[in-house]
């Protein structure tokens, strides 16, 4: 328990640490001593921990702010290890929004890959899904046969490297389809851009999913936040659901609740701050 709690506290730290640099630009280790109370030491952890993932870079008594070139796409592998406890407790929450016999399609990207490793019991599914990973993952328990694996769509075209297929064929597949749930991650997530991607091709495959779902779950943790790809493909606005983990800053969490349908923090109770009931999206 201590150390979970010591985990949630770290997670915290570095989302205030990560808005203040995207906020200011610069931050010193000083002024972060002062603003969260805790020593040297542990704000120079954090930041040794936000600069080896490259959210920051670390200079001389603090860092600056390191926003990485809008078109650079890191493959599946590269992201599969990044923020892995926030994506699992995404996945948790987000699979109880999937109902059984339902059609759900699953987005590329690491963390609706960690939500479709939750679908694999519920009865009745179908999972469309341009993801290779996540394809592989339902054939893998279609070949297992440990209880009924979801009916798997793949809808076919040319890989990114994270792994998604994309381009005309897998739009024109898609534009033919009507799901009933679609789980959508999101290299990066701001205010003004909404939902965004560095892959131009890929940016027009996910409209061709969002116009395809009756609701939408964005599935994204709190490092997604303020990151901004070449190309968007939803506005906030868009999302029925929107279901993220403890570490989304305070600020970003106002920005939310106030654009999406519902804003779902995994691991918190989920509830409404102004006391109306929310259980419908709007």
């Amino acid at each position: 328990m201590a150390e979970q709690q010591a985990a949630q506290l770290a997670h915290q730290r570095r989302a205030f640490i990560l808005d203040a640099v995207r906020r200011e630009g610069t931050v010193r280790v000083a002024d972060l001593v002062g603003r969260l109370g805790v020593s040297d030491m542990t704000i120079r952890r954090d930041l040794d921990a936000l600069a080896r993932r490259g959210a920051v870079e670390k200079v001389y008594g603090g860092a600056v702010a390191t926003a990485g070139p809008s078109a650079h796409e890191p493959g599946f592998d590269a992201k599969s290890d990044l923020e892995a406890a926030a994506k699992a407790a995404i996945a948790d929450t987000a699979a109880g929004l999937v109902e059984p016999g339902s059609v759900v399609a699953v987005s590329g990207g690491t963390t609706a890959h960690a939500v479709a490793t939750r679908l694999l019991g519920v009865p009745r599914l179908t999972i469309v899904t341009n993801s290779l990973p996540v394809a592989d993952l339902v054939r893998a328990a279609d070949r297992d046969g440990a209880g009924a694996a979801p009916t798997l769509l793949l809808t076919g075209g040319s890989p990114t490297p994270s792994a998604a297929l994309v381009g005309p064929l897998a739009d024109l597949v898609i534009g033919s389809l009507h799901v009933d749930l679609l789980v959508l991650g999101a290299h990066g997530v701001t205010e003004e851009a909404g939902l965004t991607t560095p892959n131009l091709t890929e940016a027009q495959t996910n409209r061709a999913l969002v116009a395809s779902a009756r609701r939408i779950a964005v599935v994204a943790d709190h490092s997604k936040w303020g990151v901004v790809g070449l190309s968007g493909f939803a506005a906030l606005d868009r999302a029925d659901w929107f279901v993220t983990d403890a570490g989304m800053p305070a600020p970003a969490r106002a920005v939310l609740r106030e654009a999406v349908g519902e804003l779902l923090i995994a691991g918190e109770e989920h509830g409404d701050d102004d006391g109306e009931d929310q259980g419908e999206p709007h």
